[in-house]
């Protein structure tokens, strides 16, 4: 993963790997996924919780293609396929993780995360085969987006019980 002083060309061609690494989040030296799996959590409360369920579903359906795409970018950028610094994906699935609960749900951001984690590391079936459905940076995202769903009926069920 190049540093930044590699990056060639203006700010606004290294537009697209900044918003795909979220920053610093996805140039982490170990574990990358968690850690932007992390923001996306931290900034929920504040970006995607406060808004109504329909503008949430918004954010979402709007955030895959403009998270493909820059995944699709790094990708060219990195010159290598499904790079781990490309974490704008987690952000996808762990917000979708999240989009069930209500603002005042902060607590269960905490068992939300642990199950997206948990199914975007094991990825049961078909969460690895997605990751091949779709090419360049679709296909990057679509896998997160599964676990996500895995994830939120995971944290649903847990909120039924408890």
């Amino acid at each position: 993963m190049p540093d930044k002083s590699s990056c060639k060309g203006n700010w606004l061609e290294s537009l697209p790997l900044n918003l795909a690494t979220l920053g610093a989040a996805g140039r982490m030296p170990k574990a990358p996924g968690t850690w932007g799996s992390l923001v996306a959590a931290i900034l929920a409360p504040f970006l995607f919780l406060p808004l109504p369920l329909w503008g949430r579903v918004v954010v979402l359906l709007l955030l895959f293609p403009f998270g493909s795409w820059c995944a699709g970018k790094a990708e060219k950028s990195l010159c290598c396929k499904d790079p781990s610094c490309v974490v704008v994906d987690e952000l996808w699935g762990q917000w979708i993780t999240l989009l069930p609960l209500a603002a005042s749900d902060t607590l269960w951001i905490i068992p939300a995360f642990l199950f997206f984690r948990l199914f975007d590391i094991t990825k049961p079936w078909p969460v690895r085969a997605s990751e091949r459905w779709l090419p360049g940076g679709w296909g990057i995202m679509i896998d997160d987006g599964l676990a996500g769903l895995y994830a939120m009926m995971a944290l649903l069920v847990c909120r039924a019980l408890f």
